[in-house]
């Protein structure tokens, strides 16, 4: 299935526009599906260590977008534009409610280079890791909210409901998540050191709740009790784990934002305050 490179919705294979952006499909031939071609790469160097930042050398006409507030510094060449997402007056509107939804800004902010040596760079909001990911077309990654910075503007970005209610009951991030649809370069960010698992087909992660960063669409996610009460109520871990069965890859955070403000407050108690049914048994 072909796929707009605007905007990642599937055309038909006898399409010459999408129906979503209205973008003509190019390269072809009568007949033919439509000839998919992706932005040219971006150049960019992610720079530092526990506080890292994404530099983006942008060649004239190149354009990034990027979550409200993430960007760090730019030269005069590059120009800025804060705007809702979607082509028409109805997307932008259910764009921005389901964004509002999930805790994020109304808008995303456009760079776009007018000159030779643009450059931009964006950064996360607290100590941790970036992440550049490469995505074909049509392939998509969920990450959990907070986590986008910046992607190119062939990459479509939407929010996605969690499946099953146990996760977006439990699941320190409610029922919705963030989705990332290919092609181009999209970059996110995660608290701490990244881990990097490749799961096999039918193989088993389970996660502390809040620390996935983001998975591959076919990996299957839900929220499962972890075992006997005492374990739940006195292991500091709360009543629940994240699992993950692949196959697909799942980047995974050593450090949360909840963790790190309950560090930061001397008047914290045990577990992770993502889990607000294992703090309301305990007292918490």
């Amino acid at each position: 299935m072909p796929f707009c490179t605007t905007c990642g919705n599937e055309l038909n294979a006898d399409a010459r526009f999408c129906a979503r952006c209205g973008q003509a499909a190019s390269g072809m031939e009568s007949g033919a599906a439509p000839a998919i071609v992706a932005e040219e790469p971006l150049d960019y160097t992610i720079q530092g260590d526990n506080l890292q930042v994404v530099r983006l050398r942008l060649k004239p006409g190149q354009q990034v977008y990027a979550e409200a507030g993430k960007m760090v510094y730019k030269n005069p060449a590059v120009l800025w534009e804060t705007r809702m997402s979607g082509q028409t007056i109805g997307e932008k509107i259910i764009g921005a409610l389901k964004r509002k939804l999930s805790g994020e800004s109304l808008f995303l902010t456009y760079f776009r280079a007018t000159a030779a040596n643009a450059e931009v760079g964006f950064a996360g909001d607290y100590p941790g890791r970036l992440h550049a990911y490469d995505l074909a077309p049509g392939q998509s990654i969920l990450v959990q909210r907070d986590s986008f910075i910046c992607a190119q503007t062939s990459v479509n970005f939407s929010i996605a409901l969690v499946k099953k209610i146990g996760a977006g009951l439990f699941g320190g991030e409610g029922f919705i998540l963030q989705k990332l649809t290919g092609p181009g370069t999209a970059f996110i960010h995660g608290g701490g050191d990244f881990l990097e698992f490749d799961l096999a087909a039918g193989e088993v992660l389970q996660v502390d709740t809040g620390c996935i960063v983001a998975f591959d669409e076919g990996v299957d996610y839900d929220i499962q009790f972890v075992g006997g009460i005492k374990t739940a109520i006195f292991g500091g871990e709360g009543l629940f784990l994240t699992t993950l069965r692949g196959p697909g890859r799942v980047i995974v955070q050593s450090l949360t934002l909840e963790k790190l403000r309950r560090e930061l407050n001397p008047q914290r108690g045990g577990g992770d305050e993502r889990r607000p049914l294992g703090n309301w048994i305990s007292g918490g």
